[in-house]
C-alpha cells in the first residue's frame, strides 16, 4: 500500500497540473459516473493528503476523497501535446488545457472515490493520527496513546489513528534507526525516544517526497560508501531491513529477522534492536 509520502507528492503534482484552471471530469469506468457530471468544468483548487488520504478539492467546496488502497494508482501527466484515450478501467479521469500543453489524471484501482463536503472531509481528517508530512500534526497526542499501550510499538506505528501516513517501509527503518525492538511496548519508551523517532519520520518522509521513493540509509551506509551493490527491489531506494531477511545488517553484519505482527511482517536487527527487558522483572 503507498506510504503517506506517496500521497503527498501526489497531491503536490495534481496541484501543480490542474490548480486554478477548469478541468473537464469523467468516469471512463463507469463507477463515478453520476458524481463527474456533477463537477465536469468546476475550477480545480488544489490537493492535499492527510495520512494515506488524498482530497482533491474543487469550486464550491466539493472534494473528492480518494484512498488508493493496495493497487490503486493516480497517473498525473502534464504539459502533453495530445491527451491519449484513457486505457484499463479508469475510475476518475481529469483534464485540462494549457498553452504549453494539456494535463490528465487518471485514477484506477483505487478502494475510495467519493464525492464529499468540507464536513466529511473534517471527519475523516479528525479521525487520523498524526502525520509527519502535516504541518498541523500533534505528535504529543500520539505520544499519548503510545505511552498508555501496552501493544508493540510495531503495531502501534501502523495504526492510522496513532500514526497516519506511516506504512510497513517507514515503520522497520523508523524502529532500526532509533534502535527500538518491534515487539517493544508502547508504554516502555521513554518521550525522548518517541520525540527523536517523530522527528526521524519528519525528516524521512519529507525526503521520501522530494525523491519519490524511500531511503533511510545514512550517508556512511550507501551502496557508494561501503563498496557493495545497490539494492534491488520493486519497492526501490535503500534500506536498512526492509525486505532484507537473512541479509546482513548494514551496520553489525547479523542475520536480519522477520515476523508476522497483526498479519504484517516485521523486520529488524537482533543486534542492533535488541529485545526489550522490563526492570521490573529482572
Amino acid at each position: 500500500m503507498p506510504e503517506g509520502h506517496t500521497l503527498a507528492r501526489l497531491a503536490a503534482d495534481i496541484t501543480g497540473a490542474f490548480a486554478g484552471r477548469p478541468v473537464r471530469v469523467s468516469s471512463p469506468q463507469g463507477r463515478f459516473a453520476a458524481d463527474a457530471a456533477q463537477l465536469d468544468g468546476s475550477v480545480l483548487v488544489g490537493a492535499e493528503s492527510a495520512g494515506k488520504h488524498l482530497f482533491v478539492e474543487l469550486a464550491g467546496d466539493r472534494f473528492v476523497h480518494v484512498h488508493l488502497g493496495l493497487i490503486g494508482s493516480f497517473d498525473v501527466r502534464a504539459g502533453v501535446a495530445e491527451v491519449p484515450a484513457p486505457v484499463g478501467q479508469v475510475r476518475l479521469r481529469l483534464v485540462a488545457d494549457h498553452p504549453d500543453g494539456a494535463s490528465y489524471a487518471d485514477l484506477r484501482g483505487a478502494t475510495r472515490c467519493d464525492l464529499v463536503g468540507p464536513a466529511r472531509r473534517d471527519e475523516v481528517v479528525a479521525g487520523l493520527g498524526a502525520d509527519p508530512l502535516r504541518a498541523d500534526a500533534d505528535p504529543d497526542r500520539a505520544w499519548q496513546r503510545i505511552r498508555r499501550s501496552d501493544r508493540p510499538i510495531g503495531d502501534l506505528l501502523l495504526d492510522q489513528a496513532i500514526v497516519a501516513g506511516v506504512g510497513n517501509v517507514y515503520r522497520a527503518e523508523a524502529l532500526f534507526r532509533g534502535r527500538i525492538h518491534p515487539l517493544r511496548p508502547g508504554r516502555s519508551l521513554r518521550v525522548g525516544q518517541w520525540r527523536a523517532m517523530w522527528q526521524d519520520l519528519v525528516e524521512l518522509m519529507a525526503e521520501g517526497v522530494r525523491l519519490g521513493r524511500i531511503d533511510t540509509v545514512r550517508p556512511e551506509h550507501t551502496p557508494q560508501a561501503m563498496g557493495r551493490a545497490p539494492r534491488e527491489d520493486d519497492h526501490g531506494g535503500e534500506v536498512y531491513v526492509y525486505r532484507r531477511t537473512g541479509q546482513p545488517c548494514l551496520v553489525c553484519g547479523r542475520a536480519v529477522r522477520t515476523e508476522v505482527l497483526a498479519g504484517r511482517n516485521i523486520f529488524w536487527c537482533p543486534r542492533c534492536q535488541p529485545a526489550f527487558r522490563s526492570r521490573a522483572v529482572q
